[in-house]
């Protein structure tokens, strides 16, 4: 078996132009593949992380009545129990509890309905950076009567920094909410929809405003790596008492897991085609080398060699070829990708525009996600392997007097 690895290696380098050319085409095919799934699910993440940055959280404990009828009367009490139970879970970064609700907004003549969200300043800023997002005023402090609301919605309601907000609702069991807020700056939602209608209050002062003294409608769990979701999820599940639940943001946004899935799905039939087009650049490459040996390998069974080692030697060329170009494919793009992770391709125009309109940043982005690496290098690989049969096949029916005189 050794002296057939060491005899295979040193076919491989006897015509190194036809090596490289089929090497070159396995290491084209692993890079571009890896790029296109690299940016493919750069642009999920991002997608997510819209989704789970900017309002969910990754994972929310509600009453269980709550998700299917997300009334103000569906909310729990905060127990300092249940949140010291999530967070002893070590995959737990920390909770951040909110209250939820709507109310109709007015500005002397004007009026809107907004979606009017008390939160804990501090810990909210961890999730949302929403204090970085202040473009005018200054952001909520713990125990502040006043509120910030998102750009759009000052713009239709024409306020502005220390103007009123006047706000009317339905509150805890079908009491009055009304009251008059001072604004105490503007925020610029990354959300267009939430942009329009956001009010942020503090905790308590969003309670007294809808006669819920010490009541929420979620707490945020935030874990500490991605990778930890499912684990956590089951976790606090199965000793999550009622009357709770606890739902991950795929649960709580399912259009945009089938949107991601669908796509991806689009995603994996280009990538075949990719996968086809380069196996078949592999399969020439390996026809044109066995056809060009086709004398040498005759020469060498009418000397003695049986035809099974022949084969071997032949397959394990192809093996060698199909990891050298799988490793350079991987060696060469991951410091690409890394480059381009931290440096995303900016786009102009109406794309820019159509991406800023959705609520994304008009930027390319690109993930490093250890699968868009190995599955595309393993893919390409197989690829190969399969192609191998195709010298085994041609060294056992190969015709000795054909070949010689070839």
């Amino acid at each position: 078996m050794k002296a057939n690895f060491k005899l295979a290696w040193r076919n491989l380098w006897r015509n190194r132009r036809r090596t490289l050319i089929t090497v070159g085409s396995i290491f084209f095919g692993v890079l571009l593949s890896a790029y296109m799934s690299s940016m493919q699910e750069g642009s999920y993440e991002k997608m997510v992380d819209m989704v789970v940055k900017y309002y969910s959280g990754f994972m929310q404990i509600h009453h269980e009545e709550y998700w299917e009828n997300k009334s103000i009367n569906n909310t729990f009490e905060l127990d300092p129990k249940l949140e010291q139970q999530v967070l002893n879970c070590k995959e737990i970064d920390y909770v951040i509890p909110r209250l939820e609700s709507f109310a109709l907004a007015s500005s002397e003549n004007l009026t809107k309905g907004v979606m009017v969200l008390g939160i804990s300043p501090g810990k909210e800023h961890k999730l949302m950076s929403l204090a970085d997002r202040v473009v005018e005023g200054k952001y909520l402090e713990k125990g502040d009567e006043g509120l910030i609301i998102g750009e759009g919605l000052a713009k239709y309601l024409k306020l502005g920094v220390n103007d009123t907000l006047v706000m009317i609702s339905q509150g805890y069991h079908g009491i009055s909410a009304a009251g008059k807020y001072p604004i105490r700056g503007l925020i610029k939602h990354p959300s267009p929809d939430l942009n329009k209608m956001i009010v942020f209050m503090d905790l308590a002062n969003c309670q007294e405003f809808f006669s819920a003294e010490n009541r929420l409608t979620s707490l945020v769990v935030n874990v500490k790596k991605l990778d930890d979701l499912n684990k956590s999820l089951r976790k606090i599940r199965n000793n999550l008492p009622a009357p709770y639940s606890i739902m991950s943001w795929e649960e709580m946004s399912p259009d945009l897991v089938q949107q991601i899935e669908s796509d991806r799905a689009g995603g994996v039939i280009m990538k075949m085609i990719v996968y086809i087009i380069i196996s078949f650049g592999i399969l020439g490459t390996i026809m044109m080398m066995i056809a060009e040996r086709r004398r040498e390998f005759g020469v060498i069974i009418a000397i003695g060699m049986q035809r099974k080692k022949l084969a071997t030697i032949l397959f394990f060329e192809t093996i060698f070829i199909g990891l050298i170009g799988a490793i350079s494919g991987l060696i060469v793009s991951i410091p690409l990708l890394v480059f381009q992770y931290k440096n995303p391709i900016p786009l102009t125009g109406q794309t820019a525009q159509a991406m800023e309109a959705y609520g994304f940043e008009p930027f390319m982005f690109f993930s490093l996600a250890p699968s868009v690496f190995w599955q595309q290098a393993l893919t390409v690989f197989i690829f190969t392997v399969i192609i191998s049969v195709y010298p085994i096949i041609s060294a056992n029916k190969l015709n000795l007097i054909k070949a010689l005189r070839s």
